[in-house]
Order: C-alpha cells, then sequence, then structure tokens
C-alpha cells in the first residue's frame, strides 16, 4: 500500500518531569505489565508511589527498582479482595506521605488461577474460561471477587480518605473493552468488567461534589503477561478437542492492529499514558468517563 505507515507509538521511557510533583498515588497490580509501568512513570514525574500486587516477590522487586532511580515508592502486599489491605494502602499513604491524591485500580484477572500458577487446562478447567453451563463456581467467583469486590473495597478506602482530607482527588479504574461490548467464553470477565464501569458512574457522581473525579480505560488487546497467558489458555483448549462455535474469537483485532505492519496489539506505555492524563489536572473537566484505549477496536 503506497505510503503506508506504521504507528508511532509512545516511547517506553516517556514521562513528564513534574507533573505529580507532591502528589501521593496507590496503583493496585504493580508487580509488572501496566501497574509496574505506571508505578514508574508516576514516581518519574514526582509522585509518592504505595503499590500494591499479591505478586510480593515480584511487587517488591519493581518498588525497589523505583527506589534505585533515586525516587519515592513503598510497596504494601496482599489480595485486594482481603479488605485489610486496602485499608492498609490507604493507611501508608497517610502515614508515610501524609495524604492519599490519587489511585489506579488496576489489579484484575480473567480466571481463578494464581498469576503465576502453570496453566494445565485439562485438569483446570472448572477454573478457567468457559461458557456459562460449562463455567466452574469458583471460576465466576474468583473473577468477580478480585475484579468487582477488590474494586469496591478500594474504592471505599481511597474515597473515605479523599473525604476527609477535602482536598478533591482523582481515581483511574483499569476496566476493558470487554465492559463497553460483549465477548464470548468469558463470561465473569465481561460482567466484572460492565461492572466496573458502573461503579466508576456512580461514584463519579457521588463525589463530583467534592472535588474527585472517577474514571475507566477500556482497553483492548495490550501486550502483558495476562494477554500471553490468556491466550495460552486458549490454545491449550483447542488442542484438548474443545469445539467452539467459531463466534467467539471471529473479532479479536483492533482497528489499528491489522493497520501497523507488526501487527501487535497496544504497549502498556500506550495504556498508562492516558491513565496518567487522567489522574492529572489537563482532565479537571473529565469525569465518569470512558477512554477506549482499545486502537479503535469499538467501531468497526
Amino acid at each position: 500500500m503506497p505510503g503506508r505507515m506504521n504507528l508511532a507509538r509512545v516511547p517506553e521511557d516517556y514521562f513528564m518531569p513534574g507533573r505529580f510533583a507532591g502528589k501521593t498515588v496507590i496503583v493496585t497490580g504493580a508487580a509488572r505489565g501496566m501497574g509496574a509501568d505506571a508505578a514508574r512513570r508516576l514516581a518519574r514525574e514526582g509522585a509518592n508511589v504505595v503499590g500494591n500486587d499479591i505478586l510480593e516477590e515480584f511487587g517488591a522487586e519493581t518498588i525497589q527498582s523505583i527506589r534505585d532511580e533515586g525516587l519515592t515508592a513503598t510497596f504494601v502486599g496482599g489480595d485486594i479482595t482481603d479488605e485489610a489491605v486496602c485499608e492498609e494502602m490507604v493507611r501508608v499513604c497517610v502515614s508515610g506521605y501524609g495524604s492519599l491524591d490519587a489511585a489506579i485500580n488496576n489489579a484484575g484477572v480473567m480466571d481463578a488461577l494464581h498469576p503465576d500458577e502453570p496453566i494445565d487446562y485439562v485438569n483446570q478447567r472448572d477454573r478457567l474460561m468457559a461458557r456459562i453451563h460449562e463455567a466452574g463456581n469458583e471460576y465466576w467467583r474468583r473473577v468477580m471477587d478480585v475484579n468487582v469486590t477488590g474494586t469496591f473495597y478500594c474504592l471505599r478506602y481511597q474515597l473515605r480518605q479523599m473525604m476527609e482530607q477535602g482536598t478533591g482527588g482523582s481515581i483511574v479504574n483499569v476496566a476493558s473493552v470487554a465492559g463497553i461490548r460483549g465477548f464470548g467464553g468469558t463470561p465473569p470477565y465481561v460482567a466484572s468488567k460492565h461492572a466496573m464501569q458502573g461503579l466508576t458512574k456512580n461514584a463519579a457522581i457521588d463525589y463530583a461534589p467534592f472535588g474527585i473525579r472517577v474514571n475507566s480505560v477500556g482497553m483492548g488487546t495490550t501486550i502483558t503477561q495476562m494477554f500471553e497467558r490468556a491466550f495460552e489458555i486458549i490454545r491449550q483448549r483447542l488442542a484438548s478437542g474443545y469445539k467452539d462455535t467459531g463466534i467467539s474469537l471471529a473479532k479479536i483485532n483492533s482497528l489499528l492492529q491489522p493497520s501497523d505492519q507488526n501487527g501487535t496489539g497496544s504497549t502498556p506505555a500506550e495504556q498508562v499514558a492516558i491513565m496518567l492524563f487522567l489522574l492529572s489536572p489537563e482532565a479537571s473537566n473529565i469525569t465518569g468517563a470512558t477512554y477506549k484505549t482499545d486502537g479503535g477496536f469499538t467501531i468497526f
């Protein structure tokens, strides 16, 4: 195609010096992927970062790597489905840095496996992606507990602290295009991401009078460990003799994937750029919004 060009992507090491100077920001799911990148970039932009993850060893390593740059960060390990962990994150913000100014609620799951548990579809199918009539109870409960109840607990303590401070704030919930449209074969993920959009809108309405903005991002294919694990599950499921209708994977690419000659999805840096924009004062007139960071996935 004459004149065809690849996308000019956000550089992995791009940041805006001083944009969050003096602010304290929580990032859940900070061990790796988008959460780790968000924590690093926030710290480079001047924020005091409190990172959380169930992967405590990797999370602590990520936070230490931020400190090794001479920046400010603290790690709080634990599962966000434990309400005490969500409360502790906020306590660490206040005791260590004096306030909580913003948060990125990024922690989420697609199945009931531990994030580092080896995938063995044949022996784990009751905990992995499946249609409703085949789905296991543990699969449903774990995805809903983390993505909905865990996010609710995070919001509860974040908003409570921001209300007590009386200085406003900003929160970004990391959702998905699965919270905007339907996807086959993953009922609790789709349901949970729609629920996160509902929580975002509800919080935006209730807390706008107090100077607190709440938004979400609805991303499409993003190249992270979570994405790679999802497709490994799909590959193993097909190899097991599973017969799909052919509908659930009929539309999996964004507009920009085939437009780019490399054919890849978005990068964590591209997603983080919008999250931080929504947290920043530059987005002062935006609340209750879902930014479709999906490379045009939902428009065609």
